[in-house]
């Protein structure tokens, strides 16, 4: 049974990777960032048959990767996948956002997911793959309206450091990915956006599971077409 960990799989779009990769048969481990709060992925793993893990982690505290690095030793993680997301008020531009704001959510979106690749690469064998959540809100090609300014700076951070990783990755082989999913009715997305979580989280995991095959990092959407950076 193959195994994938999933940071930040509590709610939304991480756990409902979680649920659909447990449910093609996987072993699945998710975190959850306060270890004393009941949230769905529990729900998930009491009915899993034990396929289901529930580990913590809040990807914000560092201090808390060496514990969990520890917890996994000697673990094989097929796919490790990182959700993270976070935003500050969309409308605000640039100029008037607050130091606390920009750095909440730059930490959240961009340092703390590498921070985390970083410290449990080792566990992925050089057959898996490694990926993070980004947006095509982080392409600054298709950047044609503006808006969310601070979100899209920490999705195109991302991006870029997952290049330079991937860089450092060049001679392993190793499939990397960043993920672009759309529009999704989630916490994050708001009840406007387009798409639901059921029609689109198969796809995402198909894009995935596909991506093992093709060394070297890409950023796809939940189609499996390349995102232009």
């Amino acid at each position: 049974m193959e195994t994938a960990l999933i940071i930040g799989a509590s709610r939304g779009l991480g756990h409902a990777i979680a649920a659909e990769l447990s449910a093609r048969g996987w072993h699945v481990i998710g975190t959850v960032r306060d270890p004393a709060a009941r949230t769905p992925l529990h729900d998930l793993a009491d009915a899993s048959d034990g396929r289901v893990e529930v580990e913590h982690l809040d990807i914000t505290e560092p201090d808390q990767l060496p514990p969990l690095r520890e917890r996994l030793a000697g673990r094989r993680l097929d796919v490790l996948f990182v959700n993270a997301g976070t935003t500050n008020n969309p409308a605000t531009p640039i100029g008037e956002v607050s130091t606390a704001d920009f750095v909440d959510v730059m930490v959240t979106n961009a340092l703390s997911p590498m921070r985390v690749i970083e410290a449990l690469q080792d566990l992925v064998p050089a057959d898996g793959l490694i990926g993070a959540m980004s947006s095509g809100q982080g392409s600054i090609t298709n950047n044609t309206a503006g808006s969310r300014e601070v979100y899209r700076g920490s999705k195109a951070a991302l991006n870029m450091l997952m290049r330079s990783f991937a860089a450092r990755q060049a001679e392993t082989g190793r499939a990397l990915a960043l993920v672009a999913p759309g529009w999704i009715r989630t916490a994050l997305g708001g009840p406007d956006a387009p798409f639901t979580m059921e029609e689109t989280v198969p796809k995402i995991v198909d894009v995935l599971l596909a991506k093992r095959d093709r060394p070297g990092l890409e950023f796809l959407d939940r189609e499996g077409k390349t995102v232009p950076w």
